[in-house]
Order: C-alpha cells, then structure tokens, then sequence
C-alpha cells in the first residue's frame, strides 16, 4: 500500500491483514468490503478473510501476517505520515508480540516517517506495550470510540505508553459527551459513509469540538459521511479543520 486518500495521514501500511468484529461501529468496515474485492481481484494476501452473511462481507476472524509487507517504509525517501493496519488492528488478540516487535523495528528504523496505529483494543495496546517496548517519538497511538458504550476505550489509551496519543471518532453513530480528552492530543471525528451509513447528529461533533478545547487537543474534521461523502464534505462551523497535534502535552 501507498498512497491513500484519508485525508489525515499520507500513506498505509498493512503488515497484517483482517480482523474481527469488535462493537457497533465495526458494521459496515470499508475494509470489510475492500478486502472482500481485494480477495475477488485474487490478491492472495486477503483470501479467506471475509465471507458473506446476510448480502455483506464480514470479517472470518481469520489474519494474514505479511513479513514480506514489513520492509516497505523503509523504501519512501520521503518523510511520510503512515497509517498502520487500514486493514487490520495491530493489537488484535491474534497478532503475536513477536510480530508487533518486527513492526516496532521497522517503525524505529524509519524515524523519518511518522506511524499512526489506531486499535478499537488499546487495553491490549497499553498491556503489550508495557512489556518492554520503546516510546518511540515517530509512534503516535490512538483509539477508534463510536458512541458512548465504548468510551472505556479512552482510560485504556490514557494507560498506553506513547510520544502521541489520538482518539477517532469515526463513525460517530453516538454522543460521546461522557467522555473527556485529557492526556490525548489529538480528536478525529467522522461521519459514517458508504450505502449503509448511519446519520450523525451535528450536535455530537459540538460536544466533541468542546472537549477538544477543554483539553487542548487538536481537531480534525474528517466527514460528514453519508452515501456520498464527497456530496457532504468537511465544512464544520463554516471551515475546514485540519489541526494535527505537536506534542505531547
């Protein structure tokens, strides 16, 4: 993988491939789908990681560690930010620690680049981190939380070593106005998108965009989603936010 159109990083990274349905907002996973016609282009790498159920692609449950996929950062001159596993979840439960330790090489390796791995479990993230890893500064770690059942997901990632620490909440299908965002640096949020998505009430993103401001964190306003995401756009309070953190704070 390189470039990519999400619109917060520059390039993705897949060391490993599919994953399992965790909580409401893994429904309609645009990963699901891809890999789904990734497998039906005959890309071995996804086989047999999505069946069909009930018209959609769901994921198996079933990994494809890809040894080969570690050494591609390492091939970018130019000093990129990476999303790590698009495709995948780093601290799924079925990804060795020895496998995370060859992606914390390459990525300790590569300090030009900047590596963000976003998990829906950072309490394994902040169990197997623990155990012996480096903070790297070039790392920035962050949790996905939808609504307001897995808020927990933001004190999992408060106890997650890291230079950086980033939350996104996308989709947002829920108020999360329980929450709070001290000792994160950095909010994405993001409507759902693609034929199946759930609406996003404004009302949510304002609870967020006032975390943000209590916490000193950066905001990034990804989408409104929809359908037709392009149709939507990204105008929040009548501008585009593109804020990145810069520090740990």
């Amino acid at each position: 993988m390189a470039e990519t159109s999400i619109e917060w990083t520059d390039a993705t990274w897949n060391p490993v491939a599919g994953c399992s349905i965790m909580s409401a907002g893994c429904t309609n996973c645009y990963a699901m789908r891809m890999a789904a016609r990734l497998e039906a282009m005959g890309v071995e790498k996804y086989a047999g990681l999505t069946r069909k159920s009930g018209g959609r692609h769901k994921w198996t449950g079933a990994l494809y560690l890809d040894d080969k996929a570690l050494g591609i950062p390492e091939g970018w001159a130019k000093p990129r930010n990476v999303f790590v596993n698009s495709m995948s979840d780093l601290f799924h439960p079925d990804v060795p620690v020895s496998f995370i330790r060859k992606v914390w090489a390459v990525m300790a390796n590569t300090r030009r680049h900047t590596f963000q791995i976003l998990s829906k479990r950072p309490d394994r993230m902040a169990e197997v981190l623990r155990s012996g890893f480096d903070v790297l500064p070039n790392v920035w770690l962050g949790a996905s939380v939808e609504d307001e059942r897995v808020l927990h997901r933001l004190d999992d990632l408060r106890e997650v070593p890291a230079a950086i620490r980033f939350v996104s909440f996308e989709p947002l299908i829920g108020s999360v106005a329980g929450g709070r965002l001290d000792g994160i640096q950095w909010a994405i949020v993001g409507g759902e998108s693609g034929p199946n998505a759930r609406p996003m009430d404004p009302v949510w993103i304002d609870e967020i965009f006032d975390m943000c401001v209590d916490a000193d964190a950066a905001f990034f306003f990804k989408q409104w989603g929809g359908k037709n995401k392009k149709v939507t756009g990204r105008s929040y309070k009548g501008r585009t936010w593109d804020e990145m953190p810069t520090a740990a704070t």
